[in-house]
């Protein structure tokens, strides 16, 4: 992990010890420091002493429950970035949903199958990576970015994965690591703009009329002007402004064809389709 000053910081928060330690095991594969919390309230206490860089967090536990906990870590400046896991044996749509509305970043299910929580922790480190590398004001940027996300719980983790697939498929085109950082970061801000639009507009579950198009479309201009302050992220406009560009010149806001298009906007739309 890059830009982590020594190895990151794993706690695994659940008061079952066989599932700690099975845990603990799954990530011996990793190069990160597992710390173990028996319940709640010893997670906050560790995590206020020295933050770790993610936390995989159980749901039912005793003293406090893993929603609560996770409220409390995202209602404090320093855990607003900090990476939660909901994992658990509650497997139903409306768990998924507590879990979100708690600010947790991902949810797993029980049992825990090796191979997919190591991937899980390795995606989640690498956005902490990013968030790390950030100033305050970037920091403000991706925030807006969750919380546009958070508007529709069905739509979770959809940036992150747009952001992850533009990283790889530019990874197997041979583009240098600067751009496929640029790739990752504006993938997971590419819908930004979203933050002013309508929930009505965003939600609605038929197709949209002739007044609602041109506020939809809007959200890539909304987006460009939330982010263009910031000299860190020039990089990411073209991405924001033309991710729905299209081949055939019928995309908005610019109507732009082929390889007018820029090179990274055309590659997170694929990953966005």
């Amino acid at each position: 992990m890059g830009v982590f000053a020594l190895r990151p910081v794993v706690l695994v928060v659940d008061d079952g010890a066989a599932n700690r330690e099975l845990i603990r095991m799954y990530l011996s594969t990793i190069d990160c420091e597992v710390r173990l919390a028996a319940d709640g309230v010893a997670a906050l206490e560790m995590i206020e002493r020295e933050p770790p860089d993610l936390v995989l967090l159980d749901v039912r536990m005793p003293r406090m429950d893993g929603y609560e906990v996770c409220r409390r870590i995202k209602s404090t400046p320093r855990g607003k970035l900090l990476p939660v896991v909901m994992i658990t044996g509650l497997s139903q749509t409306k768990h998924r949903v507590a879990a979100l509305e708690a600010g947790a970043d991902d949810f797993m299910t029980k049992p825990v199958e090796g191979a997919e929580l190591t991937a899980r922790v390795r995606s989640a480190l690498r956005l902490k990576e990013l968030y790390n590398t950030l100033d305050s004001a970037e920091h403000v940027i991706f925030s807006l970015a969750t919380a546009v996300e958070a508007k529709d719980s069905f739509t979770e983790r959809h940036t992150q994965r747009v952001g992850e697939s533009a990283r790889l498929l530019g990874l197997r085109l041979g583009l240098p690591e600067n751009t496929l950082d640029t790739l990752y970061r504006g993938g997971i801000i590419h819908d930004i703009g979203k933050i002013g639009v309508s929930d009505a507009i965003l939600h609605k579950p038929g197709p949209l009329d002739s007044i609602e198009v041109p506020q939809m479309q809007a959200h890539v201009a909304i987006g460009e002007s939330i982010v263009k302050p910031l000299q860190s992220t020039s990089g990411l406009l073209p991405i924001i402004r033309h991710h729905h560009e299209r081949f055939d010149g019928s995309g908005y806001p610019d109507g732009l064809r082929a390889r007018e298009i820029p090179r990274a906007a055309r590659i997170v739309s694929v990953c966005d389709a």
